[in-house]
């Protein structure tokens, strides 16, 4: 009788301690795997960048975020939307998310906001940047934020034409749209700007990605295109890290350092 009671005891004692010892080991390889750094929840490192464009312009103006980050090794793919539609500018974004190798950032400026929202939710993408975005929730479209505030002044978005496309005002491209760019520049972001459907502003989302995934939103401070507590708004509310940087609606040429450096931290994983 005794020597079985001491077997329990013996048995009870060594399961303690087994618990214990296995409690230990796995805090021990949580903090190490937190030590462990650009790499996702499935062990690979993050490399694929993707960039999406918004309206009233096209993918021409990454050229130096591009440059920043291949020479820093990072595999970086510009998509050129159609602008035709919400679904068309989505599809074109999966298309070249597909052909990634492995797990991407997926980055949009402006109107891309509303675009990496939905594609986004593609497998390959672990995390979200928005540049001066839009990012609409679940049944939510662009002009709704769009509408939320009073425009700047100096905002030159036009009503849509008898075609239904969209158009940013030559008299205020340069101060509503890149301002703290040259006057030749701004001049030739307006000859390239692409023609925008009204139906890529009016179509909702279907699900938002950034309920899923990490996200990181740029607040553009002197933005005269999207008023910066707009961009604020939806950035909290999207639970992002976000970044503030003094400079107009495509903060991503002016302050393309400022703007590689949260994209590397998205890719990082720094959150």
């Amino acid at each position: 009788m005794k020597l079985k009671l001491q077997q329990k005891m013996n048995t009870k004692f060594t399961t303690r301690r087994l618990k214990t010892f296995l409690t230990a080991v796995v805090i021990l390889l949580g903090g190490l795997f937190a030590f462990i750094p650009n790499v996702n929840a499935q062990g690979t490192p993050v490399k694929n960048i993707v960039l999406v464009h918004g309206a009233f312009a096209d993918g021409s103006g990454f050229q130096a975020v591009y440059k920043i980050l291949t020479k820093k090794g990072y595999n970086v793919t510009v998509v050129q939307n159609p602008l035709t539609s919400l679904k068309d500018d989505v599809d074109a974004a999966n298309r070249i998310l597909d052909k990634q190798d492995g797990p991407t950032v997926l980055v949009g400026h402006s109107y891309g906001g509303t675009v990496i929202t939905e594609a986004g939710n593609n497998s390959k993408v672990v995390a979200l940047v928005y540049i001066a975005a839009f990012a609409p929730d679940k049944g939510e479209n662009t002009i709704k934020w769009v509408q939320s505030a009073p425009p700047a002044p100096e905002n030159g978005i036009l009503p849509p034409d008898d075609k239904g496309f969209v158009y940013y005002d030559k008299a205020k491209f340069h101060g509503g749209f890149a301002a703290d760019l040259s006057q030749s520049e701004a001049d030739f972001m307006f000859a390239s700007q692409g023609p925008t459907s009204v139906q890529c502003f009016v179509t909702p989302i279907t699900e938002a990605a950034w309920k899923t995934k990490p996200s990181y939103g740029i607040v553009a401070t002197e933005d005269k295109s999207i008023v910066p507590d707009v961009e604020r708004t939806m950035y909290k509310r999207a639970g992002a890290k976000i970044t503030e940087i003094k400079g107009s609606h495509v903060i991503f040429i002016s302050q393309p350092e400022a703007v590689a450096k949260v994209i590397i931290d998205a890719a990082n994983g720094v959150k």
